[in-house]
C-alpha cells in the first residue's frame, strides 16, 4: 500500500467520526500537554483507532487523537508524538502530519522537551525555534515522492514561518513571558550525549538539543504547512559543567514551563 493509500484510509475512518474540518494542528509534546483540556467538545479518538497509526510508547505521552475547538479556531491535536528510538521509521513518526494535512490544516504547532547548549539559557527558559539541524541520519523524504504530496526536493530556506515567530514574540512581549531565540538539534536517540558532542554541537551553532520535532517539520515543510516550534528548556547541557540527567527534575522542569507556553499557542491561535 502507498503512503498516499495508507493517508486516505485514515482519513476515510476519521472523516464520520468529525463534526468541524480542522484548520490548525498541534502537536502536544512536552511543555503543551495540558493544552488538550482546553479544548472545547473535543472528539478523542485512540491512536490505536486510526489505520496505520503507530503506536504511542512513551509514559508520558496519551496516544490519541482530539478534533475540537481552541481559541475560537478547529484544531486537530496530536497528544503524543512519535519518536525514532521508539523502532519507527521517520515516515511512520511522519504520519500523523500527514493524516492532519489531509483533514484540512494550513498551520501546524510543535512543542518539545530540549537540552540547553547556548551558555545564555536556563533551566526553564522557553526557546522558540528558528532553523534546525537534522542530525538525525535519516530523513522522512528518502524513497519514491508522489508529487500530489508535495514537491520532490523542497526548499528548507524558511521552515519556521517568520510571520509565526513574529507573531509568538509580539504575544511573549504582551503576556510578560521571557522568549529566547534559538536552533533546535535533533538526534535519534535514546541516549543523551556525551560532553564532546554538545561541544561539538554548539559550535557548529546549535542552542537546544532532542530527539523530535524535525521529521515533523521537514514533512509540514513538505506538505506546504506553515509551521511554528518551542522548545522547554528542561536542562542545561554545558559541557564543562555537565551533571548526570534527572529525569525526574526535567519532568518537573517541562511541567512549570507549560503554563507560559500553553498561554502563548492558546494566544496564538486566536490571531491567526
Amino acid at each position: 500500500m502507498t503512503l498516499r493509500e495508507q493517508i486516505e484510509a485514515a482519513v476515510a475512518a476519521l472523516r464520520p467520526r468529525l463534526d468541524m474540518q480542522p484548520a490548525v494542528g498541534v502537536v502536544l509534546g512536552t511543555g503543551l500537554g495540558s493544552l488538550a483540556d482546553r479544548i472545547e467538545n473535543a472528539i478523542r479518538i485512540p491512536y490505536e483507532q486510526i489505520p496505520h497509526f503507530p503506536t504511542s510508547t512513551v509514559d508520558t505521552h496519551a496516544g490519541e487523537l482530539l478534533v475540537g475547538s481552541l481559541a475560537g479556531k478547529a484544531v486537530v491535536a496530536l497528544s503524543g508524538r512519535f519518536h525514532a528510538y521508539e523502532g519507527y521509521t521517520l515516515q511512520q513518526v511522519t504520519f500523523p502530519i500527514r493524516v492532519a494535512r489531509a483533514l484540512g490544516i494550513h498551520t501546524l504547532i510543535v512543542s518539545n522537551a530540549a537540552g540547553g547548549l547556548n551558555p545564555q539559557f536556563r533551566s526553564g527558559d522557553l526557546m522558540l525555534i528558528t532553523d534546525h539541524i537534522n542530525f538525525m541520519g535519516d530523513n522522512p523524504l528518502i524513497g519514491p515522492n508522489d508529487d500530489s504530496l508535495g514537491p520532490r526536493f523542497p526548499d528548507m530556506s524558511e521552515p519556521y514561518t517568520r510571520d509565526l515567530q513574529d507573531l509568538a514574540e509580539t504575544i511573549a512581549l504582551e503576556e510578560g513571558i521571557k522568549l529566547v531565540r534559538g536552533v533546535y538539534l535533533a538526534c535519534p536517540g535514546p541516549c543523551l550525549e556525551t560532553r564532546a558532542e554538545y561541544r561539538f554541537m554548539r559550535t557548529i551553532g546549535a542552542d537546544a538539543v532532542g530527539m523530535s520535532t524535525v521529521p515533523e517539520v521537514i514533512v509540514a515543510v513538505h506538505a506546504g504547512l506553515k509551521v511554528l516550534g518551542f522548545s522547554a528548556i528542561t536542562d542545561e547541557c554545558f559541557p564543562d559543567a555537565l551533571a548526570p540527567v534527572d529525569i525526574q527534575r526535567i519532568i518537573a522542569t517541562a511541567n512549570a514551563v507549560e503554563p507560559r507556553l500553553s498561554r502563548i499557542v492558546q494566544r496564538c491561535i486566536e490571531r491567526l
